[in-house]
């Protein structure tokens, strides 16, 4: 796997939007990160940077090289386009999410094994629904 050093520009001015856009990056880095069980200090290592940044990457502090893009989308086994969050994209819904959904998204940031745990026993209790 590549290493690369990144040098942060932390004086650069950043809009709304692309505050928003790196907010909304951030918080996908850290769900694919934790679906894969991998921790911010091994992220880093695979980018040769602090768990510091990785961590101000998340919370959308320091803004995501595009160099880093190919690296974390191979790691997290999934295209840059998937990564971007681009491709997924459905038209928003208005009001609140579902408690559903609202679970369903959090069993989706939980590891892999704990997710097979949840989808087992919900697969228990539908079929216990169609006998």
């Amino acid at each position: 796997m590549k290493q690369l050093k990144f040098i942060e520009l932390s004086n650069m001015a950043i809009s709304p939007d692309e505050r928003a856009f790196f907010l909304e990056l951030g918080t996908h880095i850290a769900e694919l990160r934790k679906r894969n069980g991998i921790t911010q200090v091994k992220l880093a290592e695979a980018l040769d940077v602090s768990q510091q940044t990785i961590n101000s990457y998340e919370v959308a502090r320091r803004r995501v090289p595009v160099s880093a893009l190919p690296i974390l989308a191979e790691l997290f086994d999934v295209s840059v386009d998937e990564l971007l969050g681009s491709g997924n994209k459905k038209p928003a819904k208005r009001g609140p999410s579902s408690k559903l959904q609202q679970q369903l998204e959090r069993v989706s940031a939980l590891p892999r094994a704990k997710q097979k745990f949840v989808i087992d026993m919900i697969d228990t209790v539908i079929q216990q629904q169609a006998s």
